[in-house]
Formats: structure tokens, C-alpha cells, sequence
């Protein structure tokens, strides 16, 4: 009997140490792992690079030959003269008018397009804007149901340069219909480039919101969710209550809903209310348990059903989340985007058994927040004018796109949008909720 006392302590240790072992041997496989491919995506884009400059080159020196510059260095007496036959930007090598793209935000290369019928050719290359596409992608911070770019597609073999070249010939738009318009999908996507299509607020807004803000409305319910609330160092869910400079908080109601609580009303940009309920998939304590050993605990907001025909598991909602579902106007799924931490189809099919349980209609908006616990040391440029492909090792993050294709949501009917978020600063938060409360009908302009 002794001897059993004294093992069992030692068993635990031995457990303990093979289980830490074991974390971090997984981490170190998903580094590389992480390396690796970002290793192969910027090599994709330097072939890609050099496959642009070569088809851009072919194509001044078939349609537009007069724009070959005979010598480089033009005479400084005769740049005047120059610049006012042809153009001296028109003139100098496709090397340096690429680079010079490179640079260049897309509202810039758009109205660049919109000097000549020489540049308005060059800029259409779909190639071209195949490239923005593959380089930018990972650095931007939001997507939607609207803005999500076809990945298939853009994974398909190169087009010939002479298929190129041939639609971008001026009066030709023959076959254009067919093709993958990597010019619109970038523009589409690109986070600046959405926000000026926001509408602006008119003069007399501003007297109808203060009117309508002295009738007293129901704020939107939304409930919360998501390995991210329990995996990250830092909590999503307490840190909004004590930044009133981001999210003031209105108050914490009494109600009850189903034996839930109805959580935390918050109120955005100093007027519009709404409320948080947040759906936690166990106890405090087995939650912090979790999160410092790594290791995955039992789910109670999901009732194991077994297998479907495919070998995916089955989840339906347990019975107070599908009474939540019922009441909410909206989903807000904290996703762990800290690298390596995907919770594979389990996650996928558990969110899908949310979003499509009964009485959750599908104009109820999904917001997904793609979190990380705190701000990289090195943060990565987002402003769409990424031109080092070697940052690309150094993203911390899962990109809001690859987490959109992760968890599946093309696939979805409702409205869902991505933002990438930080919960140590709220960075993305607001933008997130912006979106949502558009979503359920609130008008906000500008913000």
C-alpha cells in the first residue's frame, strides 16, 4: 500500500513532464511548419514578380513601341521637351515603373491609369494585380462575406503571357467575362479601399440621430464565443469592462435569460447600445487549467452526436445555447489566431451547429474576431503597400483570410465578416462591432 502512495506521485510528475515535452515538441513542428510555407509563398511571388515585369515588357514593346526609351539617361536640356512629347515616367525601363507600382496604394495606381491610355493598359494587367493580390492578402486586417477573394482560383497554374496580353489589347473584351479579374477582387477586398465606400453622414443626419436618440429603442443582443475567450493570455471578454475610453460600459442588467446571464451592455460612439452575452464552454476554474497546461477540455455548450458519413463529427447546441440562439440578433466567435492554435474540423462543425441551429436565421450577421493575446514586437505594415516579401516570416498571426477559409465560412449563408483583433489594446474591436451594428440595421456613417 505504501509502495502505491509513493509511486503515484511520481507517476504524475513523469505525466506532467512527457505532456510539457510534448506541447513544446508540437509548437516547434508548427513553427517550422509556419516557416516553411512562408518560405514557399514568397518564393510563389518572387517568380511571380519577375513573370510580371517580363509580360509587362512584352506588352509595351508590342502595343506601345514609341514608349521604349532609346537612351535611359535623358539630357537634362532636352527633359522639358521630352516630358512633354511622350511623357518622361512613360520612357524609363518597366523594371523601375514596376517598382514604382509596387509602391503605390491602389487608389494611386487607379488614378495613375487614369493619366494615359498607355498607364490605363499597364495598370490593367491581370497579372499585375495577381501579384498585389498574393502579396497583400496576408496583411490585411478584415474580410466579409462581399469582399473574400476566390483562393482557388488564385492557386491555379499562371495564364500565358500571350493570353495577357490579348486581353488587355484596347477594344478587346472578348472572353474577359471568363476570367479571374484580379483587378476587381483586389479592389474589393482591400480593406482601404472598402471604407470609402462607406456613405457619409449628410448635414441633416446629424439633427434626425439626435432626435431618434431621445426615443428609447431595444440594443441589439449578440452572444459571444470561441476557443479565443479561453485560450489567450489575455481575456476579450473582462477587458472592454475596464476601458470606458474604447467601450464605456451602460450597465450590467438583472435579467435573466433562460438561466443565462444576459451579460454586459456596452455603448458605441457615445450612443448606440448593444449587448454582449458570452457563452463560456466550461467552469473558471477548468478554463485556467486549460489554458496553462495547453491542453483542450470538454466542450458543455455541445452535445456529441457521433459521426456523419464523411467521418466529421456531429455537434448540436446543448438546450440554453439553442434558447440563446433564439433571443440574439447576432454572433460574435472569438477565434485563437496565435499561431498553430486551429481547433481543425471540430471547430468548424461547432460554430456551423450555432449559426444554423434552430431559430438562429441566416440574416443574423456572424463577426468573426481573429485574436491574438498581445501586439507583435515588430508589427507588419498593413496599408497595402507591402513590397518585402520576406516579411511575410515574420506575421505572428493567422492571416484573416486563411482564417475565413479555416473555418469555413464561403461556405456559409449568413453575413460574416473577419477582423483581425488584439485583446490587450481592443485594436479591431471597434471596427468589428461597427460592422456588425450595420448589420442589424443601426446607421452609423463615417465611423
Amino acid at each position: 500500500m505504501r509502495s502505491r502512495e509513493t509511486s503515484e506521485p511520481g507517476n504524475s510528475l513523469e505525466t506532467s513532464a512527457l505532456l510539457t515535452f510534448s506541447s513544446k515538441y508540437c509548437d516547434l513542428i508548427v513553427i517550422y511548419l509556419i516557416l516553411h510555407k512562408s518560405e514557399i509563398m514568397a518564393e510563389k511571388i518572387q517568380q511571380l514578380e519577375s513573370v510580371v515585369i517580363r509580360n509587362l515588357r512584352r506588352f509595351r514593346d508590342r502595343y506601345f513601341p514609341d514608349k521604349v526609351a532609346k537612351d535611359i539617361l535623358v539630357p537634362a536640356v532636352n527633359l522639358g521637351q521630352h516630358d512633354a512629347q511622350s511623357g518622361f515616367l512613360d520612357t524609363l525601363p518597366v523594371d523601375v515603373q514596376f517598382l514604382i507600382m509596387a509602391f503605390l496604394s491602389p487608389a494611386d495606381i487607379c488614378r495613375l491609369g487614369a493619366t494615359s491610355r498607355y498607364w490605363r493598359a499597364m495598370v490593367r494587367d491581370p497579372l499585375l494585380w495577381r501579384y498585389f493580390l498574393l502579396r497583400d492578402m496576408p496583411y490585411w486586417s478584415s474580410i466579409d462575406h462581399v469582399s473574400m477573394p476566390n483562393l482557388e482560383l488564385l492557386d491555379a497554374p499562371l495564364v500565358s503571357e500571350d493570353e495577357s496580353l490579348d486581353d488587355r489589347e484596347e477594344g478587346e473584351e472578348r472572353g474577359m467575362e471568363l476570367k479571374f479579374d484580379c483587378m476587381s477582387e483586389y479592389l474589393k477586398g482591400c480593406p482601404s479601399c472598402r471604407k470609402q465606400w462607406l456613405p457619409s453622414r449628410p448635414a441633416y443626419e446629424v439633427v434626425t440621430s439626435f432626435l431618434q436618440s431621445l426615443v428609447p429603442s431595444s440594443e441589439p443582443r449578440y452572444a459571444m464565443f470561441g476557443p479565443g475567450m479561453e485560450q489567450l493570455d489575455v481575456s476579450l471578454v473582462t477587458r472592454p469592462m475596464y476601458s470606458p475610453d474604447i467601450l464605456p460600459v451602460s450597465g450590467i442588467p438583472h435579467r435573466q435569460i433562460n438561466g443565462v446571464g444576459s451579460g454586459i451592455s456596452y455603448v458605441f460612439n457615445n450612443q448606440h447600445k448593444f449587448n454582449i452575452l458570452t457563452l463560456y464552454s466550461t467552469n473558471r476554474a477548468e478554463r485556467e487549467r486549460a489554458r496553462v497546461q495547453q491542453q483542450s477540455i470538454s466542450n458543455n455548450l455541445f452535445t456529441f452526436e457521433g459521426t456523419d458519413e464523411s467521418g466529421d463529427p456531429v455537434y448540436s447546441p446543448a438546450p440554453q445555447v439553442q434558447q440563446v440562439c433564439q433571443v440574439v440578433d447576432g454572433f460574435i466567435y472569438v477565434a485563437n489566431a496565435e499561431p498553430g492554435r486551429g481547433e481543425g474540423i471540430s471547430e468548424v462543425v461547432q460554430l456551423r451547429a450555432v449559426v444554423n441551429c434552430a431559430g438562429a436565421a441566416t440574416s443574423r450577421p456572424l463577426l468573426v474576431l481573429s485574436c491574438i493575446s498581445r501586439e507583435p514586437s515588430q508589427p507588419a505594415q498593413t496599408n497595402g503597400q507591402q513590397n518585402n516579401t520576406d516579411g511575410l516570416s515574420t506575421r505572428c498571426r493567422t492571416p484573416c483570410v486563411e482564417m475565413a477559409k479555416r473555418l469555413g465560412l464561403p461556405q456559409l449563408s449568413n453575413r460574416w465578416m473577419v477582423q483581425d483583433a488584439v485583446a490587450e489594446s481592443l485594436s479591431g474591436l471597434l471596427d468589428g462591432i461597427s460592422w456588425l451594428l450595420r448589420c442589424s440595421g443601426v446607421k452609423l456613417y463615417g465611423s
